[in-house]
């Protein structure tokens, strides 16, 4: 998301060099270029003038501070009013009530609300250690009960059943006195989307929210249809008291028009991001890093709580006290090491979130994605436990690499790619366990992994 946005704004910024103060005719130059880059990325129209005018109020005739450039100094401003617009800081869930804490989801049918449920559910328990359960009310959309119930069982939280059969609020009743039996801290109610808004459909959701009387209301809208989701939002917030925004599909092609223009029309915050189709692919929402991001400046912030979140400690210790005793770097940990980066959303949600990502051409970062990254690791699994121990085996015979190439459903040249990967990163880590330092490591990896595996430099 914002890919498109970023560069263009990045190119604007160009405009505005030397002088002690920003010039009046650069400062309108650039505005104009930020004005087009906003209105192609989907933000409501209202919306961008009035973010305009806001920073053409602060630009003009702002002083250069000593050892700042033009650039920076309008920067900082455009940075401060994208905060103030998506909403300053986070806003978390409200889980003071009295449990079970209900948290009611509403949204278009589409809009990944049931999934989105599911991910919320995961995070309250990994986040929070809330104990949790989800009931759904759509009884209509088929098989939409059996698809929560076993997103519910994979995350290990409570299912609570319902059926077709029954009605939406007798089904929220029910789920509500199960949930205070089992003495549950949270209770999400997944409700039934509709292609579009009508008048059965905020009928039926308004009985539930009287019925349930939930803590939050949480509408999930699509980021990919731009500022439409804004006006769906609004839609909503004006039938129920919402309590908060998650945008959904944010790791497509949004342009980004649903985070920037959303809190200004509805007034409630956006207090997820979906950031992928697996269960733990949902991320806080911080306008400040958000604000980072759109501007090029990478969010290292969320970096590195994705990787306290997402990183087997476990597997990292032994790997770090395997190389300390010198035992070298196998296939084995070649493997954990690129599960791993697919766990923590794959090469693009890490390059979304380093600095300077921004200025790189769309047609180069196109080429960095994760199918080399797939396919190494379909590679090492389609070898036994005792070749990804001593590659010595798969790299001296031929038989055995066609073996792999057939299981993994690639082609030889492929697999010697795998093995000399693990080459350059075994010769790297013996680097590392003998100098000590991380710096040594990142040095080492320049321009050594094939593409797709590394971002760009």
């Amino acid at each position: 998301m914002f890919e498109s946005l970023t560069q263009r704004l990045t190119r604007a910024f160009k405009v505005l060099t030397g002088g002690g103060r920003l010039k009046e005719e650069h400062i309108k130059s650039t505005l104009k270029e930020v004005r087009e880059a906003l209105l192609d990325a989907d933000v409501a129209l209202s919306v961008v003038k009035d973010f305009v005018r806001s920073i053409q109020e602060k630009a003009l005739g702002q002083k250069i501070i000593e050892h700042l450039s033009p650039q920076q100094v309008f920067l900082k401003i455009v940075n401060d009013e994208l905060v103030t617009l998506m909403g300053e800081a986070n806003v978390g869930l409200n889980l003071r009530a009295t449990p079970p804490v209900i948290i009611l989801m509403a949204g278009l049918q589409g809009s990944g609300k049931t999934t989105t449920a599911a991910k919320l559910a995961k995070f309250l328990q990994e986040i929070h250690q809330k104990s949790v359960a989800l009931v759904s009310t759509d009884i209509y959309r088929p098989a939409a009960i059996e698809q929560l119930k076993t997103l519910v069982l994979d995350i290990g939280a409570t299912f609570i059943e319902s059926a077709t059969t029954e009605k939406p609020v007798a089904i929220v009743e029910k789920a509500i006195l199960q949930a205070r039996k089992q003495q549950k801290d949270v209770l999400i109610i997944d409700t039934a989307g509709r292609l579009h808004i009508d008048d059965a459909m905020m009928a039926e959701i308004k009985m539930i929210a009287q019925a349930a009387n939930p803590t939050e209301i949480l509408f999930v809208v699509d980021s990919m249809t731009g500022q439409d989701a804004a006006n769906t939002a609004r839609v909503f917030n004006d039938a129920l008291p919402l309590t908060g925004i998650i945008l959904t599909k944010t790791d497509g092609d949004a342009r980004g028009g649903a985070a920037l223009s959303i809190r200004e029309i509805t007034g409630k915050p956006i207090k997820f991001l979906g950031v992928g189709e697996k269960v733990a692919a949902l991320e806080l929402f911080h306008p400040e890093r958000m604000a980072s991001r759109i501007l090029g400046m990478g969010d290292v912030l969320s970096l590195i709580e994705e990787v306290e979140r997402k990183v087997d400690k476990e597997k990292a210790e032994k790997l770090a006290k395997k190389l300390q005793k010198g035992q070298g770097f196998d296939l084995n940990d070649l493997r954990d090491q690129l599960k791993q980066m697919l766990t923590m959303g794959g090469m693009a949600s890490l390059m979304d979130k380093l600095p300077g990502m921004g200025a790189i051409p769309q047609s180069v970062k196109a080429k960095v994605n994760d199918k080399e990254l797939i396919r190494s690791v379909a590679i090492l699994d389609s070898m036994t436990q005792r070749e990804r121990h001593n590659p010595a085996l798969i790299a001296n015979s031929g038989s055995r690499k066609r073996r792999v190439a057939k299981g993994a459903g690639t082609d030889i040249q492929n697999i010697n790619k795998v093995l000399k990967q693990h080459e350059q990163m075994q010769k790297m880590m013996k680097k590392v366990s003998a100098k000590g330092g991380m710096a040594s490591l990142m040095r080492g990896l320049q321009n050594k992994l094939p593409p797709g595996m590394m971002p760009p430099q």
